[in-house]
């Protein structure tokens, strides 16, 4: 039980990581129809690098058939200096959740920011090959993803984007790489919103089936006050204690 939630905290905190990451600025090769010109468009865009934020996040999981559960919430921020650095504001639920998955959760993005592994989960043509499907829902263009190799930094599944300015809204699909023996499949949505200027994560979702413990279910969620130094409008918590 401990080495299983200890796996997924590790792959939770990959895409976590990996949904800050925007395409590489190649151009893509020749396509036809709207949405194959969306997804060129989307490749080949520059966006404003996220090289600072500090963030409000509140992390919960329960698995056990909702036996167990756990929450906590904690102030986080990223910066060019100091890294990635989070306190947590307060916590609840089983001992064993907050540990193996929450705080697991936190301490492995650090690790994995530290190691410069990052780039192995970004939305780039050295990762995934990409195709344009049509339209989902919402009026939303939906691009199929397909990795390149087996990692657990990558997704099966689709992205999507805006039909007028190809912007990323969000990823859903499953690990194409399992995190342990013991897990079946492991299905993520992350979704994401232009803030400031940039293009940020603002919650993740996970639901692992898991032999012998069942369903386990992850969530995150992101308020942001500050992105690239800049302060984000509307954003009014008391932090309790502060990170740089």
């Amino acid at each position: 039980m401990r080495i299983v939630l200890s796996c997924l905290a590790y792959v939770l905190a990959c895409h976590v990581l990996g949904s800050a990451y925007s395409a590489d600025a190649r151009p893509g090769g020749p396509s036809e129809g709207a949405h194959a010109a969306l997804l060129d468009q989307f490749l080949s865009a520059t966006d404003m690098p996220l090289t600072s934020y500090r963030a409000f996040r509140t992390l919960e999981a329960v698995t056990r058939g909702g036996a167990m559960r756990a929450r906590l919430t904690a102030w986080t921020s990223l910066d060019p200096d100091l890294g990635f650095q989070y306190t947590v504001v307060e916590e609840s639920g089983s001992g064993m959740i907050r540990r193996k998955v929450l705080r697991a959760a936190l301490e492995a993005e650090r690790s994995l920011r530290e190691s410069g592994e990052v780039d192995r989960g970004a939305l780039t043509r050295a990762n995934y090959e990409f195709a344009a499907v049509g339209e989902g829902e919402d009026g939303l263009a939906r691009i199929d993803m397909r990795p390149k190799r087996s990692d657990t930094m990558l997704v099966q599944g689709s992205m999507l984007l805006t039909e007028d300015s190809a912007d990323l809204v969000r990823i859903e699909g499953r690990l194409i790489k399992r995190p342990s023996m013991w897990t079946r499949r492991v299905e993520v949505v992350r979704r994401y919103a232009r803030i400031s200027g940039a293009r940020v994560p603002v919650s993740m979702q996970s639901t692992a089936h898991v032999l012998i413990v069942g369903t386990s279910t992850f969530s995150m969620t992101y308020e942001y006050e500050s992105i690239n130094s800049e302060p984000v409008a509307g954003m009014a918590r008391s932090s309790g204690t502060d990170v740089p």
